[in-house]
Formats: C-alpha cells, sequence, structure tokens
C-alpha cells in the first residue's frame, strides 16, 4: 500500500481541484433511467465502467434538465424525483445554499429529501441512512427468509475529497436457502453457515481525490465492465467487493483512461507457511486491469483494455497505469529464472447508440487465452507431466441490441446472447484463476456455456416498473482437466445442461430507497445422465421483499 499512498499523494499536489467523487451503487434506478436518455441521443453518458460518481450522474441530469423538450412526462417526473437524490452534488444548490449550515436526524434535506441524518456545513457535507429489507421466497415446497440491515454514509470535504462507507449483515435460513451462491448471477457470499441458517456480509468504503481532468480513489467496491443485462464478461458484481487503487485519466472529452490494482482473496492455502506459521495462510493474489475508451462521434464508444491476475508477490510493474502486461511477464519471467505464468486476459467493447433510432448495438470480446508465439511443447511449471499446444484460443463474447421507445413510450426491449468457449477464466496456476473468493469476477455461468437473454421493461408512472424475461442457457462440462492437452475439446463438452427460465418482476419505488418488489420465476432444468438419457426438472419460485437502501 505504500507504493498507493505516493500515488494518490504525488497526484494531489500536482493537480488543481474542482469537485468530489462518491460512487452511487450499481443497482440504483438512475444507471437504467440515464443509460435511455443517451440511448435516445438526449445526453452523452458513459456507462461502460460503473459504478460512476454522484458528481457525475448529477452532471447528466442537469444536461437532461437542458433538453426537458426531448423528454416524456414520465422521464420528466423521473428527472424531477431524481434531482432531488443529487441536491449535495448539484452545482447550482451549491450556490444557492453556500454559508449557510443545517443538519437533521428524521428530517427531509433542503430538497425535500427524507434523511436519517444530514448535516451541511461549510466543511463538513455528509448523509447518513440505514439500511433495511426482509424477502420471503418459496421455491417449489421450500420456504426461504432473507433479511438484512445495515448503514450507509457519504460525504465530501474542502480540497475535493469525498468519502463513503457502506456495510450490511445479512441471514438466510430455509430448507432451500443457498449458502454457495452456485451458477447465479447473484453477488457470491461468504458465509458462516450453522445447519439451515447462515450469515455473511459486506463491507465497501471508499475515499476519492478529484480534479478537473481526473480522479483517484482508494476503495473496496465492485467495478462493472460491460452493458449486458444477463452477467458481463470481462468485469461483473458476482464476486464479493475486492479493495483496489484507481486512477482515472479523462483529458479530453473523447477519451477516458482507467486503471486500477487490486488486492484478491486466493483462498488458496500457502503450504510452506502454513507449516511456518501451525495455522492457515493463503497465498497472495493481485488483480491489475486497465482500459483507454474512445468516443470517434457523438453515441459511438469503443474500448481495449488488458488485465493481468498474479500471485505471492507484489510486483511494481503491475502498478504502473501505462505498461503493457504481456511483455512485461516475460521481464518478470527473466528476473525470476522461471517461464512467465502470470494470468493475462485482453478485451474489447463497441457502443452505438442511436445511430438508428432509440437503439443501442453492443458487443464485447473477451480473450482469455490467445498464444501469440510458438510454445508447442513448453512445460507447465506447477504440471511437468502436462505439455500443452500453441493453438489455443479461449474466448467469450456478447452481442446485444436495446430498443427504448418502440413502439410506444416507456417500453424498453433487450435482446443479448453470449458465449463463453471452453477453460476460459481458469488457469493452471489455482491462485491465478480468474476469480475473487473463489467466485468468477467475469459471467457467473463460467466457461464452455452460452445464453440467449430476452427482457421487455415497462414503466406505468415514476416508481412502478415491470420486467417480463426469459433465458435459454447450455452448459457442457465446468472442468478443466485439459485444459493445456491437444486436441482442445469442442465447446459444450462434457455431459449437458439445459436451463430454461422465464420471469416477471413488479417493484415500486415508493420514496427515495423505500422499494417493493414481487418477483415470479420458472425453471426448468435438463440434466443429461452418464447413460445418455436425461433428467427433466420445473420448480416455481415466488418471492417478495421491501427494503430501505440500495
Amino acid at each position: 500500500m505504500k507504493a498507493a499512498y505516493l500515488l494518490i499523494c504525488s497526484i494531489i499536489f500536482i493537480s488543481s481541484a474542482l469537485s468530489q467523487i462518491v460512487y452511487e451503487p450499481l443497482n440504483n434506478d438512475v444507471y437504467n433511467y440515464l443509460h435511455r436518455l443517451s440511448q435516445k441521443g438526449v445526453i452523452d453518458f458513459n456507462d461502460l465502467v460503473k459504478p460512476v460518481s454522484r458528481k457525475y450522474i448529477s452532471e447528466k441530469l442537469i444536461e437532461a434538465k437542458n433538453k426537458i423538450d426531448q423528454l416524456t412526462n414520465l422521464e420528466k417526473d423521473e428527472l424531477e424525483f431524481f434531482e432531488r437524490e443529487y441536491f449535495l452534488e448539484n452545482s447550482r444548490f451549491e450556490d444557492k445554499y453556500e454559508g449557510e449550515e443545517n443538519s437533521g436526524f428524521f428530517e427531509k434535506d433542503s430538497a425535500d429529501r427524507s434523511r436519517l441524518f444530514y448535516y451541511n456545513g461549510k466543511i463538513l457535507k455528509l448523509n447518513v441512512d440505514p439500511i433495511l429489507g426482509f424477502e420471503m421466497e418459496w421455491a417449489g415446497k421450500n420456504r426461504n427468509k432473507h433479511s438484512w440491515n445495515g448503514l450507509n454514509l457519504y460525504g465530501y470535504l474542502p480540497g475535493n475529497i469525498g468519502f463513503s462507507f457502506d456495510f450490511r449483515i445479512n441471514n438466510e435460513n430455509g430448507n432451500g436457502a443457498d449458502p454457495y451462491k452456485v451458477f447465479t448471477p447473484v453477488t457470491g457470499a461468504i458465509s458462516r453457515i450453522n445447519k439451515k441458517s447462515f450469515d455473511y456480509s459486506e463491507v465497501k468504503s471508499l475515499l476519492s481525490y478529484d480534479w478537473d481532468w481526473g480522479n483517484a480513489v482508494i476503495a473496496k467496491e465492485f467495478i462493472e465492465y460491460g452493458y449486458a443485462k444477463s452477467g458481463n464478461l470481462v468485469l461483473s458484481n458476482k464476486a464479493p467487493s475486492f479493495p483496489y487503487i484507481l486512477l482515472q485519466i479523462k483529458p479530453a472529452d473523447w477519451i477516458n483512461f482507467i486503471y486500477f490494482h487490486a488486492w484478491l482473496s486466493s483462498n488458496i492455502l500457502d503450504s510452506l507457511n502454513v507449516a511456518a506459521y501451525s495455522r492457515d495462510i493463503f497465498r497472495n493474489k493481485f488483480f491489475a486491469w486497465h482500459t483507454l475508451m474512445v468516443s470517434p462521434l457523438k453515441g459511438l464508444d469503443i474500448s481495449v483494455g488488458e488485465s493481468v491476475v498474479y500471485s505471492d508477490k507484489l510486483e511494481l510493474v503491475y502498478l504502473m497505469p501505462l505498461m503493457f502486461y504481456f511483455l512485461t511477464d516475460d521481464y518478470i519471467s527473466d528476473l525470476e529464472g522461471k517461464p512467465g505464468d502470470a494470468n493475462i486476459q485482453f478485451f474489447f467493447s463497441i457502443s452505438s447508440k442511436n445511430h438508428l433510432k432509440n437503439t443501442h448495438f453492443y458487443g464485447t470480446l473477451f480473450i482469455d487465452e490467445l498464444t501469440l508465439r510458438g510454445i508447442s511443447g513448453s512445460i507447465i511449471p506447477d504440471n511437468p507431466s502436462v505439455i500443452f499446444d500453441s493453438n489455443r484460443l479461449q474466448l467469450g463474447y456478447t452481442a446485444g441490441t436495446s430498443i427504448a421507445d418502440i413502439p410506444f413510450n416507456n417500453l424498453s426491449v433487450t435482446l443479448e446472447y453470449t458465449k463463453i468457449y471452453p477453460f476460459v477464466y481458469g488457469h493452471h496456476t489455482p491462485a491465478q484463476t480468474y476469480t475473487n473468493s473463489s467466485y468468477l469476477m467475469g459471467h457467473w455461468m463460467g466457461h464452455n456455456a452460452d445464453l440467449l437473454h430476452l427482457e421487455l421493461n415497462y414503466r406505468f408512472f415514476r416508481g412502478l416498473q415491470m420486467n417480463v424475461w426469459g433465458e435459454y442457457i447450455r452448459k457442457g462440462s465446468s472442468t478443466y482437466e485439459g485444459q493445456y492437452k491437444y486436441p482442445q475439446p469442442v465447446f459444450l463438452f462434457g455431459l449437458k445442461n439445459y436451463y430454461k427460465y422465464f420471469g416477471v418482476n413488479f417493484k415500486y419505488e415508493l420514496m427515495h430507497e423505500l422499494n417493493l418488489e414481487a418477483r415470479f420465476r420458472l425453471n426448468m432444468t435438463s440434466i443429461e445422465e452418464t447413460s445418455g438419457s436425461f433428467t427433466d426438472d420445473k420448480i416455481n419460485v415466488i418471492s417478495l421483499s421491501v427494503y430501505y437502501g440500495l
């Protein structure tokens, strides 16, 4: 962390400041609202990498306000609702209330937004809200309960410093409760299991500094990369959040560069240290990631990036934002006298908004194994008995499209397809797989699978929306055995599983962050047995939830 501290300090001393950074939670509906407006060409909104800051969201709401004649009646109501949420970040209100000190406990703030506690002074601006929730689920004959509680706070200090803190404690119980969160887009949990009941917690924290052409962040947070509704290939919220340092540079409107370095949980025992300390010691695991995004014309965004998962020893070269990791691995290997074995990925994305009226076309390519040089006959260091061949291309891709307000206002339709070839996300060194706390950082369904997703979203009035969706998934073997043998197995190798899902979700946000949800899902599965026959199953899942806090 010493390198991270020096990075932040050096930026602070050479930069002039204008604003602050506090991230908005990924599940806030404001993301969908701004995405729809950008899809219709009303505003420019870059949501490839999320979360984004509350300040950026406020700027986009002001941009929408300046084009209010292009909004539908419902979008105008939603705009007014969101403006009250981003009161602190709106510079128009900052000027209006400058010098005034006010606070409240269980009261409405100056924007008529209810708060547990708020304080707006010359030095400190602070909002504090509770997190409370309860969900009841009926899955076939099983009844499951999920409750959670916690606290969320965020604020700003002079010198363009932003901070936030969010924690929640969860309890789930019931015969059908799933402590392992396997083959589901639900975020993975680090659980303490006690028969039919288990507990887990999640903590997020952020400290940031912002200036007019960039920002620097130290955080434990989620990061998503991609536009997909059914799961993102590169970075998703499937794995628990992880600590990282982040640098974002935006020297012009058409270019954006993001770098971060993360500290991951390997869950792989370090056998040498276990013997030395007589207790469980796990191997260190790190993740470096950077991407360059360019916008050559309005509505067209192109991104290219690279990441590396490495283990055991923190490497200075991976703390350098402008570095080519693929070639850096050779340098580190030469110094240590061993073959290069860091797990390196490449990824690309493209997005087109409103070039066809009200339509968003998008695609992502994730390359986990790309042989650019002859390595035929190389031996895996951790397993000398396995020899691998140079003809390997392990990748995944997503292609999708979304249409808004066609054939009538307030309706959005999304269709997307994702395919992940065998052995993506794996690696011959267990501590360098594309995971955090044993959960994939990419797409939740894993390798050797594909998915077709169709979704319709309709907003009845401000706060009330309905989602009707369906998915069809084909999944082959999940094993990584034979990853480096030749020939490579075909797509969907091994025993095959087929999943069909149909769902209807209703959500009503009565007031800021107070939500009611009702969901129905039909699960149909067909599992292949070793005999070649299939076992079919069907189950209805109904859930009701009420919660305050995102």
